[in-house]
């Protein structure tokens, strides 16, 4: 018996594994090979009427592309420079050619192992969007932080798409750098800071001074400059709507200056300031102060309504910084004597990950827009450049060779960090799903008492599930995830790429946490998008008095193991080959239905609506039946800790009530419920207090009521005095 037990405890925390460390997986592919995936390109591909590739370079993996002898293109291997690691975990390979003047010639996706590219979305179509990138100027990619192009983004493959982005640009840019293409610094030129900040200089200076020697540097804009600069863009829209006023009224006047170099934050700041600036920020962060006056503000609004300051950025390099409301304090004037008086003055701290450098000379970008149309837009950027003076600098001793994967790591996290930015209201609106739901089990009592209130719940509930979670957000999990659990056995895991996508990642983990408390239900109940459609539909088909169909109790229980072996089926062919498994994975209908909205070929089309038209007459039929993520969750679902479930003795002896009505079938003849096959639709508790349908309730209320009308039941008092009065 012991040693059952210790079995079933091993298969359980092998299973828990499988949910907590295995979709947060992803394998780590081999060192890519530019010769071998430079022979699926041809040198024309890359520049135009090249013929030929030459030999790779010793120093840096590139091989020049020929043209009548001629290098008119260095080809590389974005892989090769940057970390390319995409949904599937797996490097996503993209060759691309430089030209001389730092210009992509021309950009190939060669190879990727993405599940939702693979199976779902046509692959010409990224490969379309990836040869898009020709012609990218990366020196102005380097001026703008690698922010001066427009990303385009695939419905269903949002991460691929930003992962393919960044790795091409930040690639380009190394390689530009490493052979001095285009004005470029090199590599060896750009290893690090020569000099840092002087942090004993605690003198204070006047604004006089400051203002001198550019401490503080300020851009004026008259309406004259603005009205003309919206001239020059040809707009006629904007040309029709100038800006009022004389010519020489001021439209704003902006200053900025670094407040973390002690002496211009003691001067501007005074010392109470400074020294809370100083609390404030942590190791390796700085901060701005920005003030300005005139008609416009550099602020805007856009801050109230989704805490970034848009109007404003700083630029250092190839490096931006959007500062949010959370990064920014307000100062009500300035300390330095002499110092002009402003309408707005704000500090702005510049995160530690920013790899801002003191040293370097770095620019303001104000965004000025102007009104064409009822909501329509357009804009003008104004740069204000700073450069810090040497007195407030220090040399330091020659820097070492830059750390290459310390930059990677940090590129990595800034990437999966801007995401979850850009994506603060859907983890919002998640996050409010997650307490709703937590709330309603911990209240499940309160919340099944009334049979009407639970089921226009959940039909809510699921309604936002569907078109939130699954039709907007794509936020399906997916078995595929799982099986990157073989390559972690192999080399380790990283977090980077699961965290590109941060509802995914989230979801995973309060799956993890609810297999403590409630089991598999919680997620196949409540939160799977596809489950959601298949119930709803189910429940339109009731309402259409579509005859449902129960199927045998000896039928359904021979039928529940099919999904389990399923899912150890992708699992054992996942060891051998994880691109074959996530074929075999198509059994999943949910990239199909959820992910690309039946935008597939007709078989996939036809699979997913099959398996939904089953469902009008057997409720959740791929639920119960074949769903292998399910059965992934469900070996676990034995481990929770607690069981929420109510239960009376008489449940199964010989009251069948809740197993009849159950959705799912979930529940034995001998009223035991089966928490692999439970979905946690609380069903069963509201007939568990149900005064109508519940046997033992209705006899409890029947001898409430016989000791009520007992003769041996003692009088209430005021009815003892009337007898008394009588």
């Amino acid at each position: 018996m012991r040693t059952r037990l210790r079995l079933q405890a091993a298969l359980i925390a092998l299973a828990f594994s499988l949910v907590v460390v295995g979709v947060l997986a992803p394998f780590r592919a081999d060192a890519a090979d530019l010769p071998r995936l430079l022979a699926r390109v041809s040198p024309g591909e890359l520049a135009e009427g090249a013929t030929a590739f030459g030999p790779l370079r010793e120093d840096v993996p590139v091989a020049p592309v020929l043209r009548d002898g001629e290098t008119v293109a260095w080809a590389f291997l974005t892989s090769d420079f940057v970390g390319t690691t995409g949904y599937s975990g797996k490097p996503i390979h993209v060759i691309a050619a430089i030209s001389p003047d730092a210009v992509l010639t021309g950009v190939r996706l060669v190879e990727h192992s993405e599940p939702i590219v693979l199976i779902g979305i046509p692959d010409a179509k990224m490969r379309g969007l990836t040869e898009g990138y020709a012609g990218l100027d990366l020196k102005a990619e380097a001026a703008a932080g690698g922010s001066a192009h427009d990303l385009d983004i695939i419905s269903g493959a949002t991460v691929t798409v930003m992962v393919i982005d960044d790795s091409i640009v930040r690639a380009g840019l190394r390689v530009a750098r490493a052979l001095g293409l285009g004005g470029l610094a090199p590599a060896a030129e750009a290893a690090g800071p020569q000099r840092e900040l002087d942090m004993t200089r605690e003198a204070t200076s006047g604004w006089a001074t400051l203002a001198g020697d550019g401490s503080v540097r300020a851009l004026s804009l008259d309406v004259g400059q603005i009205n003309a600069a919206f001239e020059a863009t040809g707009d006629d829209r904007a040309i029709a709507r100038p800006e009022l006023g004389a010519p020489t009224d001021t439209f704003i006047e902006m200053a900025a200056a670094l407040v973390s170099a002690p002496e211009i934050g003691l001067s501007l700041l005074g010392p109470a300031e400074y020294r809370n600036l100083i609390g404030w920020l942590a190791e390796g962060e700085h901060a701005i102060v920005v003030m300005g006056r005139g008609r416009y503000s550099f602020k805007g609004s856009g801050y109230v309504r989704g805490g970034i300051f848009d109007r404003i950025q700083l630029i250092q390099g190839d490096r931006s910084v959007r500062f949010f409301d959370r990064q920014h304090r307000r100062l009500g004037e300035l300390a330095a004597e002499g110092a002009p008086s402003f309408t707005e003055i704000d500090v702005f701290k510049i995160p530690a990950d920013a790899g801002f450098d003191p040293a370097e000379p770095w620019r303001l970008q104000l965004l000025v827009q102007r009104a064409v149309g009822a909501v329509e837009k357009t804009f003008l950027t104004f740069d204000l450049g700073y450069r810090l003076p040497e007195r407030h600098l220090v040399p330091l001793p020659a820097p070492s060779a830059p750390d290459l994967a310390a930059e990677e790591a940090a590129a990595k996290a800034a990437l999966w960090q801007r995401i979850w930015r850009d994506r603060q209201v859907e983890i919002g609106i998640l996050a409010a799903m997650l307490a709703v739901l937590t709330g309603g089990f911990f209240f499940q009592r309160q919340l099944t008492r009334n049979e009407n209130v639970l089921f226009w719940f959940r039909m809510g509930f699921l309604t936002v599930t569907l078109f939130f979670l699954g039709w907007y957000a794509n936020a399906q999990l997916s078995v595929v995830n799982l099986m990157a659990l073989a390559g972690a056995l192999r080399s380790g895991f990283t977090w980077d790429a699961f965290l590109l996508d941060p509802l995914v990642f989230i979801l995973w983990f309060s799956v993890a946490a609810a297999m403590i408390f409630w089991g598999r239900g919680a997620y196949c109940g409540w939160l799977c998008p596809f489950g959601a459609l298949q119930e709803l539909t189910n429940r339109v088909a009731r309402w259409l008095r579509v005859p449902q169909i129960t199927l045998p109790w000896g039928l359904h229980e021979r039928l529940w193991p099919i999904k389990y072996m399923i899912f150890l089926g992708l699992f054992g062919v996942s060891l051998a080959s994880i691109p074959l498994a996530e074929q075999y994975a198509e059994v999943e209908p949910f990239k199909t239905a959820i992910i690309l909205k039946f935008q597939r070929a007709w078989p996939f089309v036809a699979f997913a609506v099959g398996l939904l038209v089953i469902g009008l007459f057997v409720e959740r039929f791929y639920c119960r039946y074949l769903c292998p993520l399910g059965a992934a969750l469900a070996i676990p679902a034995r481990m929770r800790m607690f069981d929420w479930l109510k239960r009376y003795h008489e449940c199964g002896h010989p009251c069948q009530t809740c197993r009849n009505e159950c959705p799912v079938q979930a529940i034995h003849p001998t009223g035991e419920i089966n928490p692999n096959e439970c979905v946690n639709c609380l069903h069963c508790q509201v007939l568990y207090q149900s005064e109508a349908k519940c046997p033992v309730v209705i006899r409890q209320l029947k001898r409430r009521e016989a000791i009520a009308r007992s003769p041996a039941t003692p009088a209430p008092k005021s009815q003892a005095k009337e007898n008394a009065h009588v």
